[in-house]
Formats: structure tokens, sequence, C-alpha cells
């Protein structure tokens, strides 16, 4: 059975910085690519970052570039989100997500929401609040 948790959010000031995990189960990263999506109220989900161990792919949503970090340690089914500077606009509800269908520039296309690329599995998110 494939399953994400995602954990690691909170509270913090304005220019602080969390690191989000998500634990994977029942799935090879050989054959996903994980993304991470946020959520915030009154919005439109929005695609933030992806990794893909097999075809060596990341890619960042513009609004987070050089201020998030997207990692994944294949021995522990784990990928991390390391988020510095961050900025009220970065409230949000983050989850990670699996993408199955895997090939070149993937990762680009689960984070800009592409038609057919949507995610197959979902993790429960966690809240990340980001205080001014």
């Amino acid at each position: 059975e494939v399953q994400l948790q995602a954990s690691g959010g909170g509270l913090v000031q304005a220019g602080g910085s969390l690191r989000l995990s998500c634990q994977t189960s029942g799935f090879s990263f050989d054959d996903y690519a994980i993304a991470w999506f946020r959520q915030a109220p009154g919005k439109e989900r929005e695609g933030v970052s992806c990794i893909s161990s097999s075809v060596r792919d990341t890619t960042y949503a513009d609004s987070v570039k050089g201020r998030f970090i997207i990692s994944s340690d294949n021995a522990r089914n784990t990928v991390y989100l390391q988020m510095d500077s961050l900025k009220p606009e970065d409230t949000a509800v983050y989850s990670c997500a699996a993408v199955r269908r895997i090939r070149s520039y993937i990762c680009s296309l689960v984070v800009t929401r592409t038609p057919g690329y949507e995610p197959d599995y979902w993790g429960k998110g966690t809240q990340v609040t980001v205080s001014s």
C-alpha cells in the first residue's frame, strides 16, 4: 500500500526556516517522482517543488526558487523540503504527493500542474504559518 506522510510544519517568523519531511512507503523512488504542493485558504493548490531520483530531475516554482531546497534520502524513503527566508505568503497547508509517470522533465510537468501529470497518491498535509 502506497503511503505518504508529511510532517515538520509549524509557526515561524518571517525570515525563519522550517524543514518538511515526507515519509513514504509501499513504492520505490525509482518508479515515482515526489512533489510538494501547498494550498492557502481561498486559493488554488500550487505546485512548490518536485524531485525524481531516477531521471535526476528537480524543479521549483518561481515563488520559492532560491529559498527552498528539495532533497531525497532513498535509504530512508523520505523526501525533505528545506524552506529558508520564509515569507507570510508561504503560509499554507503543505502536502507531498507521488507521481508514477516517470519521463524527462517530469517534475516541471508536475509542478506546473500539467493535465495528465496529476499525482497518483497524496499524503495528509502539514500546516506552515509564517508570521510577519
